[in-house]
């Protein structure tokens, strides 16, 4: 019950925050995006590579041989 409470509390304290200090909220959220999208696609670029670099050895026909044989 007491979460509940807190949860309300925090839910009231943060929308009047937000009507209180929009053009504030405004301004940091214009400064995070351009940088959560650098970062984002710095990151996509960086799996891209490493996925072509898996697939490389696979389109050459040099995959390495899987032992077949158990060993006793």
């Amino acid at each position: 019950m007491k979460i509940l409470l807190g949860g309300i509390v925090a839910l009231i304290i943060g929308i009047v925050g937000l009507i209180g200090w929009w053009t504030d909220f405004v301004l940091v959220i214009k400064g995070v995006i351009p940088i959560l999208l650098v970062l984002g696609g710095a990151l996509a670029l960086y799996l891209g590579i490493e996925e072509v670099k898996t697939e490389s050895p696979a389109k050459e026909g040099t995959t390495p041989q899987v032992e077949t044989e158990k060993k006793s």
